[in-house]
This record gives structure tokens, C-alpha cells and sequence, in this order.
């Protein structure tokens, strides 16, 4: 079987899917590894080092997507790559069917088996193919250092001979992977952290990091059957804002991490709410690219608002380029190693890691939450 690693080709991206010593594994397990010229630039891997790992260097992103069974990628493929693809070949990635019904129309039309790197199941089996989580942890890391670098304070407590600065204030909304991570960082970095989440179940994984948890009155707590905060209601939200405004006038730095899948991201800080934040304190907002959770981010950019330093910094792990394309490429190769049986790709619908992240096979739209959506396009 040939595996496809072409170039990723959206602005701003410099993750790759396959790393040199990833790509050297599945070589030494028999499958021939295609990697397009230059796709490891991004990520500081040369294609020497791909050629030193038994991978093959090809020119061109069409004479690659023509000759692999199985193409590999970090972000979703474009139409004009899709038509590249052989027909019937395998396409493993981030490819957020729910937001991208037409790409999956086009997948299914195109004969390619497709699976979503997204919709892996969080069950215990899968945790080392969990890419969201593997790239949730980068972000959380990256939005602390991001909001150190603009706040015009220090977050340690410093003691010296022109008097002692208290440390700094770190609050976090939000307490997923991405959470527990900038919680982590916060604290290594000498903040005082708080922290709130819908799921009062991540109360103890909260403390455990030395931060302190929010507990907020009346709001009942939100989790999915995956693991996965769901959307509250209007009123709740409402309630829950209100009760948050006390801890939000006292921080230095609000790291926002909120994200409800398949839906845009929740408002949990409003123009108001900013407006009693202190001046030239800072708000992170993770979720910019879902259309953030503060209502005055704008995605992509660093502005002021009501005196306060709102960031929303997009796809925050390729900031990290070199460990999210190492952590990508684990994830992505267990996958298809548990997709593939003597070096051939097998379906098996009754496995539930196959049938949770599979999007499309033989023609069709098989993911039933994707499914649904598609039939009502």
C-alpha cells in the first residue's frame, strides 16, 4: 500500500502528518511512504531526513494524490486535491464533516473511504489516536505564554529591593484538555489560577494542579455521553455569566477554551462583562476560530476593547510546529494501523473506533451524525 503525505496548503499551516521516525515505522512495517517535496519545511524536516526514514519524495501534490491508496493530512483537503485523489483511495484527517457537508458530498462522489481525525471516539482504546486532545494540549500551553507575553506584568510573585509584586491572576474557562494544560502552564509560571467548567466531574483534576475550582450556583452541570461539554441553555448561560463576573473583575489573564462540538462556540464573556475587566488585562480566547467565546474577539487578530487586550489567536498548535507534527503523527499512524490488516485497509463497522471516525465508504455518507446533516443539505 502507498501512503500520500502531501504539502499542507491552508495559510498559516506548518504542521506535516507524518514525521521522519514515524514514517520510518511504517516503512519497516512494509507500506511505501510518498512524501511531497518540502511538506516537512514547515515542521524543520528535511526531505533528506525523509529519504534517510524509506520514504520517497515526489514533486508534485497531483502526482502524489494520484498515486496513493491512503493520503495522509493535518487540515481538510481542498476540492481541487479531492479530484487529484485517486478514485477509491483512503483520505485520513481533520475534516470536520458537520461544517464541511459539501467537501463530504465530494468525498463520497469521488468513491473516497475518508476518516475524521476529529470524531475519534474518546474511549480508552483510541486515546492514542486522539488528536484533538493531542492538539488541545498544545493550544492550552500556547494561550498562557500568549497572554504572558502581552500582559504588562509579571506572573510569579517577585520579591526585590524595590518592594515585593504579587503574582499575577489566571483565570480559566474552561476546563478540557486544553484547560487542565493552560492551568498547568499558569501555574509553573507562578500565577494564581481559578478555574471553572460546566462539568463539575473535572473539579478534582482542577485541584490536583494546584488551581482553585469555581463552583457556580444553579448552573447544573453539562456533559455528553463522549465526554464533551453540550450546549446550556440561554437562561443558563446567562446565570452563568452572571456569577463569573465577580472572578473575571480580578483577573489578570482569561484563558477562554470553551468549544461545543459541531456547534459555534458558546459566549461566556460579554462586551459588558469586559467593560468591568481591569485595564490592560488580557483574554486569550481559544475558541476564536469556532467564533470565540468572548463577544468582542476577532479571530486572527490582537485588539483592545474597553481597555482590555483580547487575543484570538488561530490554529494555535502549528504555532508549535515541531512537537504538534510529532503528537500528529503518532495519532494519525495508530490509526492506520488499526485501520490496516496485512497491509490492506479493512472497514470493520463493528469496531467502534472505525465506525465513530469513518465519514465516508464505497460511495456513501456512513457517519449517521454527518449522514443526517447531509440529507437535509
Amino acid at each position: 500500500m502507498k501512503i500520500g503525505v502531501p504539502s499542507e496548503t491552508a495559510e498559516g499551516e506548518r504542521r506535516v502528518a507524518l514525521t521522519p521516525d514515524v514514517a520510518a515505522k511504517l516503512v519497516g512495517s512494509g507500506l511505501n511512504v510518498l512524501v511531497q517535496a518540502g511538506a516537512g519545511d514547515g515542521s524543520f524536516h528535511s526531505d533528506a531526513e525523509y529519504q534517510e526514514a524509506g520514504a520517497t519524495i515526489v514533486d508534485t501534490a497531483a502526482k502524489l494524490l494520484g498515486e496513493a491508496d491512503m493520503v495522509l493530512t493535518v487540515q481538510k483537503p481542498t476540492t481541487e486535491e479531492v479530484g487529484q485523489m485517486r478514485e477509491g483511495a483512503g483520505l485520513i484527517g481533520f475534516l470536520y464533516p458537520s461544517s464541511n457537508i459539501d467537501l463530504v458530498k465530494l468525498l463520497a462522489e469521488r468513491r473516497i473511504t475518508s476518516f475524521g481525525l476529529d470524531a475519534i471516539p474518546r474511549v480508552a482504546r483510541a486515546q492514542s489516536m486522539d488528536a484533538l486532545s493531542s492538539m488541545s494540549s498544545i493550544a492550552g500551553y500556547q494561550a498562557v505564554l500568549i497572554g504572558a507575553g502581552v500582559l504588562g506584568k509579571y506572573l510569579p510573585m517577585m520579591t526585590t529591593a524595590a518592594g515585593t509584586v504579587p503574582p499575577a491572576r489566571v483565570l480559566v474557562l474552561g476546563a478540557g484538555v486544553a484547560g487542565l494544560q493552560a492551568i498547568a502552564t499558569a501555574r509553573r509560571l507562578g500565577a494564581v489560577v481559578e478555574a471553572y467548567d460546566v462539568r463539575s466531574a473535572v473539579k478534582e483534576q482542577v485541584e490536583s494542579l494546584g488551581a482553585r475550582f469555581i463552583e457556580v450556583a444553579e448552573v447544573e452541570a453539562a456533559e455528553s455521553a463522549g465526554g464533551y461539554a453540550r450546549q446550556l441553555d440561554q437562561d443558563t448561560q446567562q446565570r452563568q455569566r452572571e456569577q463569573l463576573q465577580s472572578h473575571l473583575r480580578t483577573a489578570d489573564i482569561v484563558i477562554t477554551t470553551a468549544l461545543v462540538p459541531g456547534r459555534p462556540a458558546p459566549v461566556l464573556i460579554t462586551k459588558k462583562m469586559v467593560s468591568a475587566m481591569r485595564a490592560g488585562s488580557v483574554i486569550v480566547d481559544i475558541a476564536a476560530e469556532a467564533g470565540g467565546n468572548c463577544e468582542l474577539t476577532e479571530p486572527g487578530k490582537q485588539v483592545i476593547r474597553e481597555g482590555v487586550i483580547i487575543c484570538g489567536p488561530p490554529n494555535l498548535a502549528s504555532e508549535l510546529s515541531v512537537h504538534a507534527s510529532q503528537l500528529y503523527a503518532r495519532n494519525i499512524s495508530n490509526l492506520l494501523q488499526h485501520l490496516l490488516k496485512d497491509g490492506e485497509l479493512v472497514v470493520d463497522f463493528d469496531d467502534s473506533i472505525t465506525r465513530g471516525c469513518c465519514i465516508t465508504h464505497e460511495g456513501a455518507v456512513v457517519h449517521e451524525a454527518t449522514k443526517a446533516l447531509v440529507s437535509q443539505a
